[in-house]
């Protein structure tokens, strides 16, 4: 606990820090300094072992510049999440005057509207915290699912930052799948991040860039349980600090033959719309999960 104490201060430090200047000018000087830093790292090599896998037709140079990248996105990403409270500028009554561009905003008006329950998945692409704040800024309360931080004192802070400006929290744990269905339950929403391994014996093999991946069959389940809509979004980093949010129109999920949703072949459509959107702009993802690692 001491361990934590102290690096929860030296963590708190930096963001008082980083609050004093603006936003462009810290993500431009901690993206720097991370580009160079993190291929020292062990997870670096996670990360270049990941991109072989996913992409065997590109040269070592060319996955490193991927991955060079992706410290960018991610160092950026950090030091917009203390700025998030700003950061996100966007006006649904004056779309045009800020750094948010939304693609597909009246789905979220659809969504509010029937009133009915579904779920809005998504991966770690660009700066993902946007999307439930941007949920919010339409009236839409998303109940998201999110993985606490191992330091329970930077957890604690990072929890008080997304209350703010986010929808219902609930932390991945014992109990979440029940919180998720009584939100469900309710006719509200839930948002699911899709794209990390999932090492429990419920997991499934999918097929992810050609390599059978252990996935989290949890809304392919969900999606066959409640037979609610279901939409991908997803954030995509723009230049000179601007971001395009776009949220699908409702996606129709494989079903078997007594015209229920099928789950594994639901998990593997959603897999595969990751992985086209990673193809995309595969700077933007976090590479560095172990994502097919046994």
């Amino acid at each position: 606990m001491p361990v934590h104490w102290l690096q929860a201060q030296f963590v708190f430090a930096c963001w008082s820090a980083f609050r004093l200047i603006p936003v462009e000018t810290a993500t431009e000087i901690v993206a720097r300094t991370v580009r160079n830093l993190g291929p020292l790292l062990p997870r670096h090599r996670t990360g270049m072992r990941n991109l072989a896998l996913a992409f065997p037709e590109k040269s070592k140079p060319e996955r490193r510049r991927i991955l060079s990248l992706m410290w960018d996105n991610l160092a950026r990403t950090a030091v917009e999440y203390i700025h998030l409270e700003t950061l996100f500028d966007y006006d649904p009554d004056n779309p045009d005057a800020g750094r948010i561009d939304v693609v597909g905003a009246e789905i979220f008006k659809k969504l509010i509207a029937e009133g009915k329950p579904s779920i809005i998945f998504t991966g770690h692409f660009a700066n993902w915290e946007l999307l439930p704040v941007c949920a919010k800024s339409y009236g839409l309360d998303i109940a998201s699912l999110y993985r606490m931080p191992n330091n329970p004192f930077v957890a604690k802070r990072i929890l008080e930052i997304r209350s703010k400006v986010m929808g219902a929290l609930i932390a991945s744990g014992p109990g979440a799948v029940f919180k998720l269905m009584a939100v469900l339950d309710q006719g509200g929403r839930i948002g699911l991040l899709v794209d990390q391994k999932f090492r429990s014996r419920s997991r499934l093999m999918i097929p992810f860039f050609g390599h059978a991946a252990k996935t989290n069959p949890l809304i392919g389940k969900l999606a066959r349980e409640y037979d609610c809509p279901v939409h991908g979004a997803r954030v995509i980093r723009l230049p000179k600090g601007r971001f395009r949010l776009e949220i699908t129109d409702e996606i129709t999920l494989p079903r078997d033959e007594e015209g229920r949703i099928d789950t594994k072949e639901a998990v593997v459509t959603i897999t595969q719309m990751i992985e086209d959107w990673i193809r995309e702009h595969p700077e933007q993802w976090l590479w560095i999960h172990r994502r097919w690692a046994s």
